[in-house]
């Protein structure tokens, strides 16, 4: 087969442009054959670009060679139509196109190039083996449903930038190839050929630079900031990712409030989803007692603490432990389980729980003994007093009640938190067992599906069983409450220390995480120490830092919010590989270009760098 060129053919319009009002216009499309239909002395192609697929009609009557070069054409062949728009006949329109009350009769088709058999058509809607997806990601690329989701990632990118820019801040690029600061994970390091055995580490986030533009009088900065964090993966996560990225000066907390939810809800406009700001703010404190959890789904029924409800007396009967808090939640319209499924969901959580001093209370049961049904209803009276259940409760909604069981091991009495944590995590799992059924994850696009918290003060510090250590639960950028400085707290009592640090928290996803940042040398180093770092250690990793400090740093903050997560989150995907064009498998491989891939033994001369155990 002869494959033609383009020559000096130009394309008029993109596929999916056409409508009604250019019936009768001769017209130059261009693009992939999306699908072939073959009736003899008509054939049909299905013609698609990134804007959509319009049908070509090639009539042998109106062109014996376009025809014939139509009998050629496969799927994915690129090729270029000449022709006329004609509007289709009556009852012949397809509504699912955006262009299926046309088509285009064509004068001429051009051959440009040809194409193997995909291994899997860009024109099917899902593809089940993700790993071939990946190794074939230029065709992956190619469905409509791929395309729609960078489109969104394009709007939402470009209505951020607008807003910020809008407000006073300018873009700012930082380095990719600096030196490794503590973030929280693993850095990937870059061999330095210039200078032998050291190394450069790709920034997990821009964070002491963008500190650095305030102290250099910037002002107002913000970056789309390429990072890179070599972590065990998940569907949210990836090793390379984008964030938005910001920082001023003189802010109080409510003032990056003010400027992230405004561009949050300029770019969700962009999906027709209005936001209502301000966002409710929730302490971290707050949080783990109503929810269990520093990232609330706020779309769920709190916890409720029914403490009170159980007197010692009926403690002591019901052999639940004296001094631990009771607590419950509901799972709105869970199917309305049968008394048998009930008493199998119990067994099962107590089995969930295993050895740790929790068990279940079957409320249902209780109701059906007299001494207890007063106690049940009182139960359930204070569970539907929660402001999400507009309804009270129901018989259709699943109660369950947590209660510390006697013998508790006795480490958990130190520790009042974890219990909150873990029936915490016991209500999203059965959330998520009875979604199909509640209906509360499934969106439909409304402000109503997304619910934004800011959760505020949480720990400065958090303690590491293992090795015995305070670390920085942020990081040791993070300013502590001035309060907490002058009680002493900061020195004496670091499990008390709050830090000026805020995440904001979408449907139980953290999307980004800020802080109001320390501005004074001597707190900076204040803070080192208190971490267990010496001077000469702090000296020798932030030591241009510290210097900084010294030179009129004015007070600033900011906050840094997953690009990735935005987009997946708007596009209805399941995971960020969905949103990201060229992402990594859960073992960080691209199976695309087969990478990371081995270097040549040149390559490790010119770095000085020998592998271990390579012959």
């Amino acid at each position: 087969m002869t494959l033609d060129f383009l020559g000096n053919l130009q394309r008029t319009h993109r596929c999916g442009e056409l409508r009604v009002g250019q019936d009768g216009q001769d017209v130059v499309l261009m693009g992939w054959v999306n699908r072939r239909r073959d009736h003899g002395n008509l054939i049909f192609l299905d013609l698609r670009d990134r804007t959509g697929i319009t049908q070509v009609v090639l009539d042998i009557e109106v062109s014996n060679d376009a025809h014939e070069k139509a009998e050629a054409a496969r799927s994915e062949y690129v090729v270029a139509v000449k022709g006329r728009v004609r509007k289709r006949g009556e009852g012949l329109e397809n509504p699912n196109m955006p262009t299926g009350a046309i088509e285009v009769v064509a004068k001429e088709l051009l051959l440009l190039n040809e194409a193997k058999t995909p291994p899997f058509s860009p024109a099917e809607d899902a593809i089940a083996n993700e790993e071939v997806r990946l190794k074939y990601r230029y065709l992956d690329l190619r469905r409509e449903q791929m395309q729609k989701n960078f489109l969104t990632r394009h709007k939402v990118t470009r209505a951020i930038r607008e807003y910020l820019s809008e407000n006073g801040f300018l873009e700012i690029e930082t380095p990719f190839m600096t030196r490794s600061t503590p973030e929280g994970a693993r850095d990937y390091l870059v061999p330095s050929r210039v200078h032998p055995g050291n190394f450069y580490a790709l920034p997990q986030s821009p964070q002491i630079f963008k500190q650095i533009l305030m102290i250099s009088g910037f002002d107002r900065y913000f970056q789309v900031a390429r990072c890179f964090r070599d972590e065990d993966l998940r569907a949210d996560r990836q090793p390379e990712f984008t964030q938005i990225d910001l920082e001023m000066t003189f802010p109080q907390q409510a003032t990056v409030f003010r400027v992230v939810e405004g561009f949050l809800t300029a770019a969700f406009a962009t999906a027709g989803i209005e936001l209502t700001a301000p966002f409710i703010q929730m302490s971290y404190d707050e949080a783990i007692r109503r929810y269990g959890i520093d990232k609330p789904d706020m779309r769920l029924p709190a916890l409720t603490d029914l403490t009170e409800e159980l007197t010692p007396a009926l403690r002591e009967q019901l052999k639940i432990e004296q001094k631990l808090p009771v607590l419950g939640f509901v799972i709105p319209n869970a199917g309305g389980l049968s008394g048998t499924q009930r008493r199998a969901l119990v067994d099962e959580i107590r089995k969930a729980f295993g050895e740790c001093g929790l068990d279940s209370l079957d409320v249902a049961r209780l109701k059906t003994n007299e001494t207890f049904a007063p106690l049940a209803n009182a139960i359930e009276a204070k569970l539907a007093a929660e402001p999400t259940l507009e309804e009270g409760v129901t018989a259709d909604d699943l109660v369950v009640v947590i209660t510390p069981k006697l013998g508790t091991p006795e480490k958990w009495n130190y520790d009042p938190q974890w219990i909150y944590k873990r029936v915490g995590a016991l209500r999203l799992q059965l959330a998520q067992k009875f979604a199909d059924k509640h209906g509360r994850f499934t969106q439909t696009g409304t402000a109503d599906d997304y619910r934004f918290l800011w959760v505020t003060d949480f720990p400065m510090y958090e303690w590491d069983e293992e090795t015995k250590v305070w670390n920085a639960a942020h990081h040791p950028f993070t300013s502590p409450h001035e309060d907490d400085i002058k009680s002493g707290a900061l020195f004496n009592d670091k499990g008390a220390v709050r830090a000026l640090a805020y995440d904001i928290v979408l449907n139980g996803t953290e999307l980004g995480s800020g802080s109001i940042r320390i501005h004074r040398q001597d707190v900076q180093a204040e803070i080192f120490r208190s971490l267990g770092m010496s001077d000469e250690e702090a000296k020798e990793r932030f030591g241009f830092f510290l210097d900084a400090l010294e030179y009129g740093t004015p007070p600033h903050g900011g906050i840094a919010l997953g690009l990735d997560r935005i987009v997946m989150i708007l596009a209805g995907a399941q995971s960020l590989r969905e949103v990201i064009a060229f992402p990594k498998t859960a073992k960080a491989i691209d199976l695309m270009v087969d990478a990371p891939s081995h270097a040549t033994e040149q390559q490790l001369k010119e770095l000085h760098l020998k592998i271990a155990g390579r012959s």
